[in-house]
């Protein structure tokens, strides 16, 4: 919580910006002071708010005085101001909604959005004003109750008899303390919102955990803190919640393994959960991984340069695969960043022999790598290839930010990454969201840069025409994506002005008996369009006539 001097600082940088009440600086202090005391004596004598629960809401809601004040419309003088600010109050109601929204802890810029229509005055929504008093009485922070709003609003519904006996059943059940019940809820808003059934089952299932982690394996013992403190745990122990694990059934790794909540920030957890998930693999192994090994928290994961070859060698990967990756998937060689491994390893097909590895005690070899030497897998023809590419671009930075995207998808610093870099169009974000579709609809990672390398113009288009091609491979033509990995042109060719006539026409032939032969889709879509006329006219002299009479469409130009 801030202290009193800096509500100050932060009171006069707003006073100070006003636009229609400038008040000096010697007088800010004493001018917030005044405006808060005269806030809080309003809703305590005219709204009959609990004293302790209007001083809450006229401390916490800087932004919201400071804009009231601004509107005073007069001019600044210190002997009258509290009277001045006092006889306003008196006349011009206020919007006692937007100063207990921000009290509570929403961010001002949003305050607007859960600002009732229609109403100005607490006393019309009692519910709500009830149910805060009764979780600050409880031990609730007061600027944290925007939390548990944003989250689970239906918890400022419940009656604050409902809230008080939901509380005390929690804590007389588990055993803990007001403090850490309450930084329990915090973390963990919707154990607020369960009744009936559900405190049986899920919520039970997260207590259970809580309990074997705090009581059990003694973390109570190892903490002396506040709210804030046990907020702060709680946070990190929903990091591997809201990733899917399984409520229940990680309490006894968590507790062995309690350090983690006390060592480690949350973003470090995050980062490291979201880093393993990205090898594709499930998140409960995931989770799994980090708990049995919390060493792993400590790596370094993001900024350090990898050579591929170095580093699939350095994993144990046997000389005889190792060959078997450059030739298959030459793409991925080269350098690379730490932080682009797992989709490197994605793109490799190599995610379930990685996975495997690091989780059978070899993760400590991802803490120890390094270089060998600082030419280890240097490609100096693709840096001088990259250089002549950006110098003799207008657009230096558009085309570093593809060639980000493709170093993040997995391909690696060599000459056919840069061949891939000319023929894909796009911004490096739009190329993102085209490659996130095709995964999205069921193309296989790895595949898929298969199919960039072999077509990288696949990448030219927006998702919907994507999409709308995909669905007419497997839903019209019957085939499956499958396809797509022998024959990925197919995505280049325009859909209504090449793929649908030809395919219209091609059924028209069989359908009237004048064609037996089963042709693939790419010997119908990527014949040129004067093979295709001489290949019809072969099966009948007329059909020529009936194709431009009937099926051609005039593509108006190339969609790749």
């Amino acid at each position: 919580m801030q202290n009193p001097k800096s509500l100050c600082t932060i009171f006069s940088r707003h006073l100070s910006s006003a636009a229609k009440l400038k008040i000096p600086t010697k007088y800010r202090p004493r001018a917030i002071k005044e405006a808060q005391q005269a806030v809080t004596e309003y809703l305590h004598y005219t709204k009959s708010i609990p004293f302790t629960y209007a001083e809450h809401i006229s401390k916490h809601s800087l932004n919201t005085l400071s804009k009231l004040i601004a509107d005073l419309g007069v001019s600044y003088s210190a002997p009258s101001f509290s009277s001045t600010f006092q006889r306003f109050l008196r006349y011009h109601p206020i919007n006692e909604f937007e100063f207990f929204f921000e009290s509570i802890g929403i961010d001002h810029a949003e305050v607007s959005c859960f600002l009732p229509a229609n109403k100005f005055f607490l006393s019309e929504d009692s519910c709500l004003l009830n149910a805060a008093c009764a979780l600050s009485s409880f031990g609730f922070p007061w600027d944290k109750l925007g939390k548990l709003y944003k989250e689970e609003v239906s918890i400022f519904s419940q009656s604050s008899q409902d809230l008080t006996a939901k509380l005390s059943r929690l804590k007389n059940y588990y055993g803990f303390s007001n403090v850490i019940l309450v930084g329990i809820c915090l973390g963990f808003p919707h154990v607020l919102t369960g009744n009936g059934d559900e405190w049986g089952t899920e919520i039970a299932t997260l207590f259970d955990d809580l309990k074997t982690v705090f009581v059990d394996f003694g973390l109570m013992s190892s903490v002396e803190g506040n709210v804030e403190v046990w907020y702060d745990i709680c946070r990190k122990i929903r990091v591997f919640y809201d990733f899917r694990f399984e409520k229940g059934k990680l309490g006894e790794l968590m507790g062995r393994n309690k350090s983690i909540f006390l060592d480690y920030p949350e973003e470090v957890l995050v980062q490291k959960v979201e880093y393993f998930c990205r090898f594709g693999v499930g998140n409960e192994d995931v989770g799994l991984l980090l708990l049995k090994s919390p060493e792993i928290l400590s790596f370094d994961l993001e900024t350090q340069v990898i050579s591929v070859k170095g580093l699939l060698n350095h994993l144990g990967l046997s000389a005889k695969e190792l060959k078997s990756v450059s030739e298959k998937y030459p793409y991925v060689l080269g350098r690379n960043k730490m932080a682009n491994l797992p989709y490197v390893i994605r793109a490799a097909d190599l995610q379930d022999w990685f996975f495997n590895k690091i989780t059978n005690g070899y993760y400590k070899l991802l803490g120890n790598y390094a270089l060998s030497n600082p030419d280890e897998d240097l490609d100096r023809e693709f840096g001088d290839s990259l250089e002549k590419l950006l110098s003799s671009s207008r657009t230096p930075r558009h085309t570093m930010n593809k060639l980000t995207f493709l170093h993040g998808i997995g391909y690696g610093e060599n000459t056919l990454t840069l061949k891939v870099l000319a023929k894909a169009h796009g911004t490096g974000s739009e190329l993102q969201e085209r490659f996130d579709c095709l995964l999205r609809n069921g193309v296989a990672f790895s595949k898929l840069c298969m199919m960039i390398r072999l077509t990288p113009k696949i990448l030219n288009q927006n998702p919907e025409t994507i999409e709308q091609k995909l669905d007419f491979l497997c839903q019209d033509l019957g085939s499956s994506l499958d396809y797509l990995y022998a024959f990925p042109t197919f995505l280049c060719f325009d859909l209504e002005y090449r793929i649908k006539p030809r395919y219209k026409f091609h059924m028209w032939l069989v359908e009237n008996g004048l064609c037996t032969k089963n042709y693939s889709i790419a010997s119908m879509v990527a014949t040129s369009e004067k093979s295709f006329i001489s290949r019809i006219y072969g099966i009948h002299p007329a059909a020529p006539k009936q194709w431009l009479e009937c099926f051609f469409c005039k593509r108006p130009s190339k969609s790749c």
